[in-house]
This record gives structure tokens, C-alpha cells and sequence, in this order.
């Protein structure tokens, strides 16, 4: 019977005891949405303003910049280098967001977008991926184009043709 008292009062105490769990919120989508998009518009607000740190600190360490060359295809530290000069100068370049698309994972920590852009260059798409790292949102692979209408892409292609044969005689056998 004393077992029984015993059991029956530790099963008790046990079960009254609450245990202070604190849940956090699952960040929705738009949540997300929002907090990508605030990387990526201060990310190239900070190229206009020739922010070195700024800009390549929302790049992951390992990251890819791809550029509109076809030889541009830059870890983070190639495309540090490249760009040094131009954010030394003072101005490095202005993109302008018209519109961008975000995409979010099942597990909410990887992204990924499109961006239709304004630049010196005309209109552009961006495209990339971004990854959560800790709490914070890194950029891991970005992809610059320039859009060429199709009624003008013949004339386009024949200009790129020689250039395009140089580059391409060191991939070919």
C-alpha cells in the first residue's frame, strides 16, 4: 500500500511539473518573402552607394556571381577583385528592381528569384539562390543577363559570333 502511495504521489508531482518551453513562430512565406527581399534591395542599394562591405557581406563565403561575359563565372573572391576598383572609385553600379519573384522551400531555409532589373546596361534579369546561414540570409548564386528582344536577336548573334567562336575554341577538342 505504501508503494502504491509512493507511485501514485510521485506520478502526481511529475505530472503537475510544467516545463517552460518557449515556441517560436514559424515564419510564413511572406515573412520570408519580405526578409529576402530586404537583403536583395540593400544588396544593390549598397553597389550604388560603393558599399564594399555591405555588398559582400550579403554574399555566402562560397558564393558565384555570374556575369553578362561568358567568362564571368567568379567565386566571391574573384568577383571581390573584379570589383574592387569600381567601389573604390566611388560608384560601382545601380540596378533598380522592377519586379522580382521569390520562391520559398518546404523547409524555409533556401530561396530562390528572379528580378527583372533597370541598369546602365538597359534592362536586365537577376537570378539567384539565397540560403539561411544561422539567422541570417546569404546570397549563394546570383546570375546577371541582359534581356534582348527577339525581333533583335539575329543581329545580336552575328555580332557575337567571332568573339563567341574565340571563346568557344578553348572548350572544344
Amino acid at each position: 500500500m505504501k508503494n502504491i502511495i509512493f507511485f501514485l504521489f510521485t506520478f502526481i508531482v511529475f505530472a503537475s511539473c510544467k516545463k517552460n518551453v518557449e515556441v517560436l513562430p514559424v515564419k510564413t512565406h511572406l515573412e520570408i518573402k519580405e526578409n529576402v527581399n530586404s537583403v536583395l534591395n540593400n544588396w544593390h542599394k549598397a553597389a550604388s552607394e560603393a558599399n564594399y562591405k555591405i555588398y559582400f557581406d550579403a554574399m555566402d563565403s562560397v558564393s558565384v556571381f555570374i556575369g553578362t561575359d561568358a567568362s564571368e563565372n567568379w567565386t566571391k573572391e574573384q568577383f571581390e577583385n573584379f570589383s574592387k576598383p569600381h567601389f573604390d572609385k566611388g560608384k560601382a553600379w545601380d540596378f533598380k528592381v522592377l519586379e522580382r519573384n521569390v520562391y520559398v522551400n518546404d523547409s524555409k531555409d533556401f530561396v530562390w528569384f528572379d528580378e527583372l532589373l533597370d541598369t546602365w546596361m538597359g534592362t536586365c534579369r537577376g537570378s539567384g539562390v539565397l540560403v539561411k546561414i544561422d539567422k541570417n540570409w546569404k546570397i549563394k548564386h546570383y546570375v546577371l543577363s541582359v534581356t534582348i528582344p527577339n525581333d533583335d536577336i539575329t543581329p545580336v548573334i552575328n555580332i557575337k559570333r567571332e568573339k563567341d567562336s574565340v571563346f568557344l575554341s578553348q572548350y572544344k577538342k
